[in-house]
């Protein structure tokens, strides 16, 4: 829900400050540092109901940079803090900072081999060619062109342990206390914003505290695929193999996914896969579903996900969302009253990231307006999302409107017949109360008579799915919550 405010300029400062703290939560700090932070402002003020941001940056490579990079970023969280439509408008002025050209390494020599422990408990030296009882194999010399892109906000003690992600985070732990020693590979799923991408940088964050001159690649699948595009155009396709498979000790791969369907991609991650597993080296990926429900994946991709331990990440309890909020409240230095916490998390059941979000658009409100955080204010932003007073979103209500409309009894959602009758309106359910209660796959499925929690995703994503394509269905779940 957004909100309109009379800004003045001289709000500036505390508005795009505001405005930083919700892109710290989608782009990297450090290229917020190289990228953001040296532009300058050139002009701020209001046109009609839009506001109109010009900034100024050092030359045109840097103007196009942020454009194809962070615009629509800016542009979103700007409007965010703002509660009114944006217009972000990029300029070269000679006075802005000077800002970098991307990246590039310098040409090193290659570097010794990491020592790591072995399987056997004794210290091996890396070695080309060696196999899986050769402890660990590492580098034909060639140094990754990049580096390791870790995000240092993200560390195991900031992390917020509860009933929900406590197997997820343990098996993060294990992963990397002794990597390559128990779970390999370590798959996380969970849906987006409960925290496997936090545990993904945590392991990588840890390893390299323990031992800085272990080799460690953070990248999304998104990113992967495009390296592969470009290496196929230009025939440098040697050069990305030696990348991937022969330069790292830990290869940490967000959003897993998005490699399903790609046919060169997967048999690339394929042989990638097994050139690190069979060395003894540490993978990592994590997903928004397991691998089984991962459409258009390759069996034999998917199976070797499942060769290490798969982990699930569940919507948090409300007692894990208010510690949350609170960590958050006092990492960032804001005011958060016990009740507005407690309200929050009570309405802000299965997204962590949208529940500090919420969290920030307050504090940019208090920021801008001068006054401190309230109940009232909390209740004014979240208006859309609470429901009416004396609405009923329990689950034995959600069970009964279902059965109502598709002229059922509740115990025949308990059944395992798989006739449609009864199917659908079983999928509609579970995804109602998954919706509107926020509970976890595996007690939702006890009110189903037992299902696997595995049963209830698949359910819940085919109704999210169908609800875009399928009139019927769309028109059936919107009379069931009418009745609600």
């Amino acid at each position: 829900m957004r909100t309109s405010f009379d800004i003045d300029s001289s709000k500036w400062p505390e508005f795009w400050q505001a405005a930083v703290r919700l892109l710290e939560q989608s782009v990297v700090s450090s290229q917020l540092q190289v990228w953001v932070h040296p532009m300058k402002v050139v002009s701020f003020e209001k046109a009609g109901e839009r506001f109109r941001v010009v900034f100024a940056a050092a030359n045109d490579f840097s103007v196009g940079w942020v454009r194809d990079h962070y615009l629509g970023e800016i542009r979103s969280a700007l409007e965010q803090v703002m509660g009114s439509p944006c217009e972000v408008i990029l300029t070269v002025s000679d006075d802005a900072d000077s800002v970098p050209p991307p990246y590039e390494p310098p040409v090193e020599a290659p570097r010794a081999p990491v020592q790591l422990p072995s399987p056997h408990g004794s210290v091996a030296h890396a070695n080309h060619g060696g196999g899986p009882g050769s402890g660990v194999v590492l580098t034909t010399g060639f140094r990754a062109p990049f580096e390791p892109a870790l995000d240092n906000r993200y560390f195991f003690e900031s992390f917020i342990v509860g009933a929900s992600n406590q197997f997820a985070h343990a098996s993060a732990v294990a992963v990397a206390e002794q990597p390559a020693r128990q779970y390999n590979p370590l798959f996380l799923y969970s849906h987006p914003g409960l925290g496997k991408t936090h545990l993904l940088h945590a392991i990588g964050n840890h390893v390299l505290a323990k031992n800085p001159s272990a080799r460690v690649a953070y990248l999304s699948a998104e990113r992967f695929v495009n390296e592969l595009i470009d290496s196929l155009q230009h025939n440098r396709m040697p050069q990305f193999r030696a990348k991937y498979r022969d330069s790292y000790d830990l290869l940490l791969i967000d959003d897993i996914q998005f490699i399903a369907g790609k046919q060169k991609t997967e048999e690339e991650f394929f042989h990638t896969f097994n050139a690190l597993h069979s060395s003894k080296r540490q993978i990592v990926v994590t997903s928004d579903r397991p691998p089984k429900e991962i459409q258009g994946l390759e069996e034999r991709v998917r199976t070797r996900f499942e060769w290490g331990l798969v982990a699930d990440i569940s919507p948090p309890e409300i007692e894990t969302r208010i510690a949350i909020l609170k960590a958050k409240a006092e990492r960032d230095d804001i005011y958060l009253p016990d009740d507005v916490a407690t309200f929050l998390s009570t309405y802000i059941k299965t997204n962590v990231c949208e529940l500090e979000g919420v969290l920030i658009r307050l504090q940019a409100q208090a920021s801008l307006t001068g006054a401190e955080i309230s109940l009232e204010m909390a209740k004014h932003e979240l208006k859309n999302t609470v429901p009416d007073e004396g609405s009923s979103y329990t689950i034995e209500a959600i069970q009964s409107a279902v059965a109502k409309h598709f002229h059922l009894k509740i115990p025949d959602f308990k059944s395992t017949t798989r006739a449609r009758v009864v199917a659908l309106p079983r999928q509609i359910a579970m995804y109602l109360i998954r919706k509107y209660t926020g509970l976890g796959f595996k007690e939702i499925g006890h009110y189903f008579g037992g299902k696997d929690h595995t049963t209830i995703l698949h359910a819940c994503n085919k109704i999210e799915k169908n609800l875009e394509t399928d009139p019927a269905i769309r028109e059936s779940v919107e009379a069931i919550q009418n009745q609600l």
